[in-house]
C-alpha cells in the first residue's frame, strides 16, 4: 500500500463519501477524506506533496469547489495534481467552467461506479506518468540546453516518454514543457503509427488493456519499420519541435482546447493541455500527422 497512489476525497456528504471509498476500495488506492473544502485545503496545504489524485466536490459549505480548486492552481506544487471535479450541475457552461479553472477531470452526479474508476484510474495514470518524467528531467544534463539543432526517431512509447524528458530539458522551464511534449509524442506513436482511433482508446481504457494494445501492435510485421520523427530548432528567442508520424492524421481542430462534450471522458486531455500549459503555441499541419510546438525562449 506504500506504493499506492493517495486519493484525497471531498465531499460534505457523508453518504457520498461512503459510496465512493467502497467503488474505490477495491483498487489499489490509498483513501484520505475530507468532509468540506476547508478541511480539504488545510489537509491539501500541510502537505502538498502527500497527494496524487484529489476527488473534489464542486457544492460545499465553508469553501466550495471552485474556491479549493483556485488554491491549487495557484500552488507551486499541488498545481500540477489531478482534480477530479464532482458535481451534479452538468450544465455545458458549468463544466466548462470547471475545466477552465484547472479540473481537466468532471464526473455528474449521480454516477455509476465504472464511471468513476475509470476516470480516476486515468487521473491516477496521468499523475504517475508526471512523476516519472519529472524524475527522467532531474536526471539528465543541464548542457543540453547548448542544442540548438537536433533531429531523433522514436517509435515505442518508452523511447517516446525518454525522448520528452531528454528535449524538454533542452527548453526553459522544463518542468512545463515535458508533460505537454510527452502528450505530443505519445500521440504520434498510438493514434498516428499504430491507428489507436479515440473510440479504441476510450474502450481500451475501460478495459485497463490500453498498455497491452499498445505493445501488441508494435509488435505488428506491418509496424515494424514505422517511426515518428522529432526535429528541434532554436533561432531568434524561440524553439520550434516539430513532430511528424507515419498516419493517416487525424482531425485535430476540436482537440486544441478543453471540450465540455468530452470532460468525463477517460483521456483526451493531452493536446489541449500541451496548448495551454506547455507552449506558447501549437499548430497543426496538413492532414494533423505533422505538428509545431513552440517555446518562447526570451
Amino acid at each position: 500500500m506504500s506504493n499506492a497512489a493517495h486519493i484525497l476525497i471531498v465531499d460534505d456528504e457523508p453518504h457520498n463519501l461512503e459510496i465512493i471509498i467502497e467503488y474505490l476500495e477495491e483498487g489499489n488506492y490509498k483513501l484520505s477524506t475530507a468532509e468540506n473544502g476547508a478541511a480539504a485545503w488545510q489537509m491539501l496545504e500541510s502537505e502538498p506533496q502527500s497527494f496524487d489524485v484529489i476527488l473534489l466536490d464542486r457544492m460545499m459549505p465553508e469553501m466550495g469547489g471552485m474556491e479549493v480548486l483556485a488554491k491549487i492552481k495557484e500552488h507551486p506544487v499541488l498545481t500540477h495534481c489531478p482534480v477530479i471535479l464532482q458535481t451534479a450541475r452538468a450544465s455545458k457552461e458549468d463544466i466548462k467552467e470547471g475545466m477552465q479553472a484547472g479540473a481537466y477531470y468532471y464526473l455528474t452526479k449521480p454516477f455509476e461506479e465504472e464511471m468513476l474508476f475509470s476516470v480516476v484510474e486515468t487521473a491516477v495514470r496521468d499523475r504517475l506518468e508526471y512523476k516519472g518524467l519529472q524524475n527522467e528531467l532531474e536526471e539528465k544534463n543541464i548542457a543540453l540546453r547548448l542544442i540548438d539543432t537536433a533531429s531523433f526517431s522514436f517509435q515505442s512509447l518508452d523511447q517516446a516518454r525518454s525522448l520528452a524528458s531528454l528535449v524538454a530539458n533542452a527548453c526553459p522551464e522544463s518542468s512545463k514543457v515535458i508533460m505537454g511534449l510527452s502528450e505530443l509524442l505519445i500521440n504520434a506513436v498510438e493514434h498516428g503509427n499504430l491507428g489507436i482511433s479515440y473510440d479504441d482508446k476510450t474502450v481500451y481504457n475501460e478495459q485497463g488493456i490500453w498498455l497491452k494494445e499498445v505493445e501488441k501492435r508494435l509488435q505488428l510485421e506491418s509496424n515494424n519499420n514505422k517511426f515518428a520523427t522529432l526535429e528541434f530548432q532554436r533561432s531568434n528567442g524561440e524553439i520550434k519541435i516539430i513532430i511528424k508520424d507515419q498516419g493517416s492524421g487525424f482531425d485535430w481542430q476540436p482537440y486544441l482546447q478543453m471540450c465540455a462534450d468530452r470532460a468525463m471522458d477517460n483521456h483526451g486531455r493531452g493536446i489541449a493541455m500541451a496548448t495551454m500549459l506547455s507552449f506558447s503555441r501549437v499548430e497543426y499541419q496538413g492532414n494533423g500527422n505533422e505538428v509545431h510546438a513552440f517555446v518562447d525562449c526570451s
